[in-house]
């Protein structure tokens, strides 16, 4: 995915090379436009040929004879060679309509010298990622899966908007053959205040600033008048909009068998009111750090932490977006305290106007009330809700976002009852761990999923802040860290889940996953370096 003169194109390159003997090939283009419910048409052109659906155009080109086999769509184009030492061969899909005015113009005559074409771009594209990674501040232990989380995330940035994207695919399953299969191709609010987290931390400082663009736009367009219903949606497109339905796709079989096929999400219609908290830490963060929030930014967020001060008390659906009815989860109730916190220390770090006394109090009485109705004295342990028996691993954020001191005998035991397999009543097994005991804790869908790879993150972050008082903690993290980058693909990435196979499960790569990484390399390098405390 070529970058030329610091310019994306809208192109995608094949480069064929051999390297030692000779090969016979083929190339298989097989376009199925709008998911494969719209049929194309193929015209010849003088080196290659265009594809046409739609408002949808597109020009592969290459100096390898091209063939059109007949399909159901309306034909795929195939192409067979030879390939012998030090051949190249190279196919180029593009938008016809996509401007090559920015490439340098001895190259103007692309079709006729591909391999000519590629060579220039592929060294321009090198040049612009090594010079972006040369901004990342992170010299630690783990130097190169951190870079590769940083890349991953900067490759989830819709640069026109500064919008985050969750992930690039849709419907890839959380189990196989299950029917846990989720479109995340959209901006989680949640997702991208941490992924600003994760990429300020190492430097990243750009990328932060163009999402709180993008987030001062979404709360200017909050709604305060409708009573049932939260004033921020969830989650938007790359370009803000909220019109996200949910649609299946029963024509398609699904990876593996893995049914329905899902585009768009209904989970844009939830009420998830952790949002907040993710919200105003990213924005207190990223003020902190170089982008000042303006003074129609703060009035915007006044309003906001005014209607959690006032609402904090809504049951919701949570942040694993269950679909079995609201509760009072305690991850929201930590988070919508962490909204509050927050705007009371971005208004006294600015020496902004704010209902100060009503926000105080707000945050104060809903810290009680976590630890009153959200922790089981009998279990020793937080629970996912209140009320609940069943442990949660979204409650290891507590110290990461100081709601609990990491020494707190409470986030010990927490830790502790968590740290334990799955069959003892935790979420452990064998390093990696669940979001919740679905045995214990019913979302109201059928079948299966795989162990959350942000949960065993979380989980590493948090052994490494108490294993500033428990060494044994510090142990365990350094462990379990080395272990978990063993499930990576060859390329560093992860998905949203690993199987009892180690397998990759659920969308991929997952934002999710590569800001926590980044997070718990950042603080566990410090801390087994001696380095100041990770409050920092």
């Amino acid at each position: 995915m070529p970058v030329v003169e610091n310019k994306g194109l809208k192109w995608l390159v094949r480069k064929v090379k051999g390297i030692r003997g000779q090969l016979e090939m083929k190339m298989v283009f097989k376009p199925s436009f709008n998911f494969a419910r719209d049929k194309h048409q193929l015209k010849k052109t003088e080196y290659g040929y265009n594809i046409q659906s739609g408002s949808l155009n597109l020009d592969l080109i290459s100096k390898s004879p091209l063939v059109v086999v007949d399909n159901e769509y309306g034909g795929q184009i195939e192409s067979s060679f030879l390939i012998k030492e030090n051949d190249i061969v190279v196919f180029i899909m593009k938008e016809t309509f996509d401007s090559i005015e920015i490439i340098p113009k001895h190259l103007y005559r692309l079709p006729e010298d591909t391999e000519k074409l590629e060579n220039e771009a592929f060294i321009s594209t090198i040049f612009y990622w090594q010079k972006w990674l040369e901004k990342c501040t992170y010299k630690g232990r783990w130097r190169e899966i951190v870079e590769r989380s940083a890349l991953a995330l900067k490759l989830m940035t819709f640069e026109p908007t500064g919008a985050i994207i969750a992930s690039p695919t849709c419907s890839l399953p959380e189990g196989i053959g299950g029917q846990r299969n989720w479109d995340y191709r959209y901006c989680w609010l949640r997702d991208c205040s941490f992924s600003v987290y994760g990429l300020i931390r190492i430097g990243f400082t750009e990328e932060a600033h163009n999402f709180m663009r993008f987030l001062e736009q979404r709360c200017a367009d909050a709604v305060y008048d409708d009573p049932n219903r939260m004033p921020l949606r969830i989650m938007y497109s790359i370009h803000g909009e909220s019109n996200i339905p949910e649609i299946e796709l029963n024509h398609l079989s699904g990876y593996r068998d893995s049914k329905p096929v899902r585009i768009g999400n209904d989970a844009v219609n939830q009420v998830q009111m952790d949002i907040f908290g993710e919200l105003m830490d990213s924005i207190y963060l990223s003020n902190k750090y170089g982008s000042l929030v303006s003074y129609d930014f703060w009035l915007h967020i006044r309003n906001m932490i005014d209607w959690v001060a006032e609402n904090y008390h809504w049951k919701d659906e949570g942040i694993w977006e269950v679909r079995s009815g609201k509760q009072h989860f305690v991850y929201s109730k930590i988070m919508c305290w962490v909204a509050l916190d927050r705007g009371l220390r971005l208004a006294d770090r600015r020496s902004f106007p704010a209902p100060r006394e009503k926000w105080t109090k707000a945050r104060d009485t809903l810290y009680e009330e976590i630890q009153q109705k959200g922790y089981d004295k009998e279990m020793h342990s937080f629970t996912q809700y209140y009320g609940g028996k069943s442990l949660d691993a979204s409650t290891l954020i507590m110290s990461l976002v100081f709601f609990m001191a990491p020494s707190d005998p409470r986030n010990i035991n927490t830790l502790k009852a968590i740290l334990k397999p799955p069959e003892e009543g935790g979420l452990v097994a064998n390093s990696l761990v669940f979001r919740y005991n679905l045995q214990h804790a019913q979302d109201g869908l059928d079948g299966e999923e795989g162990t959350f790879n942000i949960c065993t993150f979380w989980l590493i972050e948090g052994l490494t802040r108490a294993g500033k008082y428990n060494k044994e903690f510090l142990v365990k993290a350094r462990l379990i860290f080395d272990e978990m980058l063993g499930y990576a693909n060859h390329l560093g990435l992860f998905s949203e889940e690993l199987g009892i196979g180690g397998e990759s499960l659920g969308n991929f790569p997952q934002a999710f996953t590569h800001l926590s990484l980044i997070s718990a390399a950042f603080n566990l390098d410090r801390v087994l370096s001696g380095k100041s405390n990770t409050n920092a």
